[in-house]
């Protein structure tokens, strides 16, 4: 299938505010570049916390690029600006709520304010939309948690191959 297309997208107000340095998409992009040993493209967005914005930029990275996996991160707490699970759920055809319990789950492992966190995933036609926290070391407890997962629920919708590196990460697919 080639190589796999995967959105990247940091929600947050100090990114228009000037000089920002976006840590949480790094930790993303670095994390996935440990996990995946197949070829793939980052397609990287960083936007305010706007839901007009966010759910278009979701769309166009669905519909348009094409990406066969969309991580966000940001935006996911009760403060009024937090909106990405309400634009994930708008452009979504179904939801995936065991993302976002299992991210919960896990983080309340860390710190009991996990339970103020709103993530969430959806599919929209072919693509997996996964919201993340958006500090780093949240994002990569998270990702730990729910991407062995991600490779298979990317094969059911017929996606790119998604291969990991069973050193760092084990992607579950059940035997044949």
């Amino acid at each position: 299938m080639g190589t796999a297309k995967i959105g990247i997208v940091t929600v947050s107000d100090r990114a228009s505010a000037g000089v920002y340095e976006d840590l949480s998409g790094k930790a993303i992009i670095d994390t996935l570049n440990e996990y995946l040993l197949s070829e793939w493209q980052a397609v990287y967005e960083v936007i305010p916390d706007e839901r007009e914005l966010i759910e278009a930029t979701l769309k166009r990275l669905a519909d348009v690029e094409g990406c066969s996996l969309i991580v966000t991160t940001g935006g996911t707490g009760p403060a009024k600006r937090d909106v990405t699970p309400e634009a994930t759920e708008a452009v979504c055809d179904r939801m995936m709520p065991g993302f976002g319990e299992l991210m919960r789950q896990v983080s309340l492992q860390y710190v009991p304010t996990a339970i103020l966190s709103r993530q969430t995933a959806g599919l929209r036609a072919d693509t997996l939309i996964v919201n993340l926290p958006g500090k780093p070391k949240s994002i990569r407890e998270c990702l730990d948690a729910v991407f062995p997962a991600i490779p298979y629920c990317i094969d059911l919708m017929e996606g790119p191959y998604l291969e990991c590196n069973e050193a760092v990460i084990k992607a579950f697919r059940p035997k044949k």
